[in-house]
């Protein structure tokens, strides 16, 4: 059948929690409403990334990209865009009241992004391996079969300089020919699908919208290093991301693609999906090799390495989603394309999850070498509200935050590591001026306490020690010693902790230390927090000048310790505020200030 248009609706998870299966499912009905259901397919794609202004809706062939779109607006795109030809004006991007952009390409968001991993994202229905073969799809599992031997695929991902994107770095050809050339007669490929920096959904998003190219890739990786089996580890969290794996698992085995006898060249390769119940640590190598043995997951010491002796004591291959993702492209366009792209040591592209106090937050993918002014002030739009920048954390609970200074320094992950953070897997946050770093260095702890194996002491007990000094400092009962102190600790774990979980735990700490000194010595000696988020150093009063006595924030106060007569100043007692903030969010009048 030959449609006129074709609407594709984000099916992330982002956008679906907007309601956008509601929009896809009434475009539907609309279209067959209006009598042009032959004219109009609707398709439900992966994540187009921006995700501050979902749900997303691209219009084809217009190119016609609507945004922050609303279920009942699904009469109007089919009434006026695909009967009348006329596109819907209020659901144009607009940049400010002033100007609409129509094109997805024309938006400030989107122009130095280059996709490679996320190359089918917004573009496919993740559901449909014929959308994915038709992109490209499998030609670079059949050159693996038919016209590489092992060793000239490890040689090409070798010369790609590919490293592992999931916070490591570690060159994956190098990885796959430790992997090749161990001895044994069974081997296993594991997908690492478990993302849990606070703030990232990079990985789910990848498999949301192109499933196929990570089964791809196993099954390429397989036949390099003489793999048979493969796992998918992925956390139970992910439930859209998990379905869609199944449905490509399936269809992959329908074609022939995945199973016994690989498209006839007599290899075999399987996948199993194993669900992780969200822990943390389990994102480390040998953890999740435990977790997938039925284990407790808690790491062990390396070496030997899991490409020596890893899943059941077996040579393992350890690749994250974002690694995977690439393989297929670096096959098909050669590895002298794919080096060409990024930096000298750092290649090809990488994808954040750009959050925090940014304008347009969402999921981007830039080339290596992109300075991190380009993504939070070109692609990112800057600060909310005007705020100024204060620093940006990489690299979540593993990351430092680096501080506008270094905004020129160029992504890579000999930069980040030389600016005390680190690429990690992609988590990017945003400050500003109303963030207080000792409150963000002791959320950061707080997470790596509870998540925290224990099977160490440096983590077991340095976490718990360094956030109790943080915890002390935010509450105004802190000393000038107790720096000296977060500092020895934090660096002992860096050097002592058995993995990254407990070794980069304090990079949060030490890293705002060094940027932010004078702040910490104003909660130890002024007992004060500038940025307002230190609950214990907090005190609310009220403006007689600006108090009309309506009484609302009395009325919202739990305690209560506001009193006053009506349409007279009212006033806190300091003695008995719990400090929870709700006169300060219920005055009306800015009349309820915060020292």
């Amino acid at each position: 059948m030959a449609y006129k248009n074709f609407i594709l609706v984000c099916g992330g998870t982002g956008c679906e929690s907007s309601r956008s299966d509601e929009i896809y499912k009434n475009l539907i009905k609309e279209a067959e409403a209006l009598g042009v259901s032959r004219d109009v397919q609707v398709v439900k794609t992966g994540c187009f990334g921006f995700c501050e202004k979902g749900p997303i809706v691209k219009v084809l062939p217009s190119e016609s990209f609507y945004v922050e779109v609303k279920p009942e607006d699904a009469h109007e795109i089919i009434a006026e865009q695909v009967i009348k030809g006329r596109e819907v004006a209020r659901l144009l991007y607009r940049k400010d009241k002033k100007s609409e952009t129509t094109k997805l390409e024309d938006i400030e968001f989107y122009q130095k992004q280059f996709r490679i991993v996320l190359r089918n994202c917004g573009v496919i229905n993740p559901e449909s391996i014929d959308e994915y073969i038709a992109r490209t799809g499998y030609q670079a599992l059949e050159k693996a079969l038919f016209e590489m031997t092992p060793e000239e695929i490890i040689a090409e991902v070798k010369a790609s300089g590919l490293r592992g994107r999931g916070g490591a770095g570690f060159p994956t050809g190098m990885k796959w020919e430790a992997a090749r050339k161990s001895p044994g007669d069974i081997k296993y490929i594991v997908c690492n699908a478990d993302e849990g920096d606070p703030g990232a959904y990079m990985d789910r998003s990848t498999i949301e919208g192109d499933p196929h190219s990570i089964l791809e890739a196993m099954v390429i990786a397989g036949r390099a290093v003489g793999a048979n089996f493969g796992y998918i580890y992925i956390r139970a969290e992910y439930p859209l991301a998990i379905e869609r794996l199944k449905i490509a698992i399936q269809q992959a085995k329908d074609y022939g693609l995945l199973g016994k006898d690989i498209l006839g060249s007599g290899f075999d390769f399987d996948i199993e999906i194993r669900l992780g119940a969200g822990a943390f640590v389990c994102g480390e190598e040998t953890a999740l090799l435990q977790s997938i043995e039925g284990k407790r997951g808690m790491p062990r010491p390396k070496p030997p390495f899991p490409a020596i002796k890893g899943l059941w004591g077996k040579p393992t291959v350890i690749n994250n989603v974002e690694t995977l993702a690439n393989v297929p492209v670096v096959l098909t366009r050669g590895a002298a394309w794919f080096s060409s792209i990024g930096t000298e040591k750092s290649k090809g592209t990488k994808v954040f999850a750009l959050t925090g106090k940014i304008n347009n937050s969402g999921l981007i993918e830039v080339p290596m070498g992109t300075t991190l002014r380009e993504i939070i002030f070109d692609i990112g739009g800057g600060i909310r509200n005007g705020k100024k920048f204060k620093g940006v954390q990489t690299g979540g609970p593993s990351g430092g935050i680096i501080v506008e200074k270094d905004l020129d320094s160029p992504i890579s992950y000999e930069s980040l590591t030389a600016l005390g953070s680190m690429m990690g897997s992609g988590g990017m946050i945003v400050m500003d001026e109303d963030d207080c770093v000792v409150d963000i260095s002791k959320f950061y702890m707080a997470f790596c306490v509870d998540e925290s194996c224990g099977k160490c002491a440096p983590c077991r007990i340095g976490t718990k020690q360094m956030h109790g000094l943080l915890d002390k400092i935010s509450k105004g009962q802190g000393e000038e010693a107790d720096l000296a102190k977060l500092e020895q600790i934090g660096k002992a774990m860096t050097k002592a902790a058995l993995c990254m979980l407990g070794g980069s735990a304090a990079n949060p700490t030490l890293s705002t230390i060094r940027h932010f000194r004078d702040e910490y010595l104003e909660h130890i000696h002024d007992k004060k927090c500038r940025a307002g988020k230190c609950k214990d150093l907090v005190v609310y009063e009220i403006d007689p000048t600006k108090c009309i006595g309506c009484g609302l924030c009395a009325r919202r106060c739990p305690v209560p310790c506001i009193t006053g007569e009506k349409k007279k100043p009212h006033v806190i007692d300091g003695s008995k505020c719990i400090k929870c903030g709700e006169c300060f969010a219920a005055c009306k009048f800015g009349a309820v200030v915060k020292r």
